[in-house]
């Protein structure tokens, strides 16, 4: 029997399919309303999305799909960069909805894959923790250039 991946399903509606925009089939997510808080919410959103890595990591799914999880999370982050219109780019590229989908193709492809390899535990947790660095270190960044900005 695979993994149960029912906390990242719950997850990725949580944060990005919570809502549905009337009149589309567009949804929008805690993360969107984290991304308007600067620095911080995006750092939040991101670590929150990590937990769909982390299972992604515990079901031992391909390094390749990793690094495209990897990938979707930092331009997550890149996104979230751009006051307004960022977010609203955000709504519409969906990572989290995307890394499950992501996550529940190769599990369904592999649901029983053997132990993992000292070189897939290394890439996997460069591939996990590298969106959660890239996100703090945008926070981080985002909240001196703010605090400077005010303080004039």
């Amino acid at each position: 029997m695979g993994p149960n991946l029912r906390v990242s399903r719950r997850l990725a509606i949580l944060l990005d399919d919570l809502v549905r925009i009337p009149g589309t089939k567009q949804g929008v997510g805690l993360d969107a309303l984290l991304g308007l808080i600067p620095g911080f919410g995006d750092l939040l959103g991101s670590g929150i999305s990590g937990a769909i890595m982390f299972d992604a990591v515990r079901a031992r799914v391909p390094v390749p799909v990793l690094a495209r999880m990897a990938w979707n999370l930092l331009r997550d982050a890149a996104l979230g960069l751009v006051p307004l219109v960022g977010d609203a780019a955000d709504v519409a590229h969906r990572a989290n909805v995307r890394n499950y989908r992501l996550l529940e193709k190769a599990v369904a492809a592999n649901p029983n894959p053997g132990p993992p390899t000292v070189g897939y535990i290394v890439a996997a947790l460069a591939l996990t923790v590298l969106p959660l660095l890239v996100t703090v270190t945008l926070g981080v960044v985002t909240l001196v250039l703010l605090f400077r900005w005010v303080t004039g």
